[in-house]
């Protein structure tokens, strides 16, 4: 867990992101039991409810799964459901804005790849 939360997002969306980014990078794995939300409640000194809330958005996503009486635990098929919806969203932010801009500039996809290669060679 991280030592602190971030005052400009909603706590359950920071939590949800942190199961998120330890899943994906391999920190929790499938299978594996995440912090229950009284754990994170207690380490963060924020509301159970709150912590509830970013965990049961990821059963709802089929990232996580209850056992009863025992916690939240990590679905098999998690990592790679949390890496497209990454790849989606990343696609969206960032791919669309950058051909956009692309494209109002005159950047052929020839350049735009060579400047995405860093390629020393973009001079016009």
């Amino acid at each position: 867990m991280k030592n602190s939360l971030d005052d400009n997002k909603p706590i359950f969306l920071q939590i949800k992101e942190q199961l998120e980014d330890s899943i994906i990078n391999g920190e929790i794995k499938a299978g594996e039991r995440v912090p229950s939300t009284n754990e994170f409640a207690a380490f963060y000194k924020i509301n159970p409810a709150t912590a509830a809330k970013g965990i049961n958005e990821l059963v709802v996503e089929d990232i996580l799964f209850k056992r009863r009486g025992v916690g939240m635990f990590v679905t098999d098929h998690a990592k790679e459901i949390l890496i497209a919806k990454r790849k989606q969203t990343f696609f969206e932010r960032y791919i669309l804005p950058l051909k956009e801009e692309a494209r109002k500039l005159n950047i052929t996809e020839t350049e735009l790849l060579s400047m995405m290669k860093g390629d020393d060679n973009n001079e016009n």
